[in-house]
């Protein structure tokens, strides 16, 4: 798998997004992608309380350990790479969580607009 050139949203180098759990397509801790990663997993959010039971809700359970996967589940304050149509379906069902554009691959673009997505910026001044 070829991976994608590390660019943000704001066309500058990546930023790693999380190592605890570790995130990524690539499980790298960045939200690096490739053309293999159907789901884009593209978007670097906050993980809020709220939207681990939206996501619950359907059908993607982040929450709950899968130990046998080694992943101990999300907990509020973790960051995580998620996919960019969820993001936008959770926007859409005003449920979207805040974002890091420095984290968030520039790919995320083209499901969801620039405009859009700094609105939930957790890092923009």
């Amino acid at each position: 798998m070829e991976m994608d050139e590390s660019l943000s949203v704001l066309d500058e180098p990546l930023v790693m997004c999380g190592n605890d759990p570790i995130t990524g397509f690539f499980r790298d801790g960045s939200c690096n992608t490739c053309e293999q990663d159907v789901g884009s997993h593209t978007v670097c959010i906050e993980v809020s309380k709220e939207f681990l039971e939206y996501t619950r809700f359907k059908g993607n359970d982040l929450s709950t350990p899968i130990p046998e996967a080694n992943f101990k589940g999300l907990r509020p304050g973790n960051s995580w790479c998620l996919c960019a149509a969820r993001w936008l379906e959770a926007y859409e069902d005003d449920m979207a969580p805040r974002v890091y554009l420095t984290k968030t691959h520039k790919k995320a673009l083209e499901i969801i607009t620039i405009d859009l997505l700094k609105k939930f910026a957790v890092d923009l001044n």
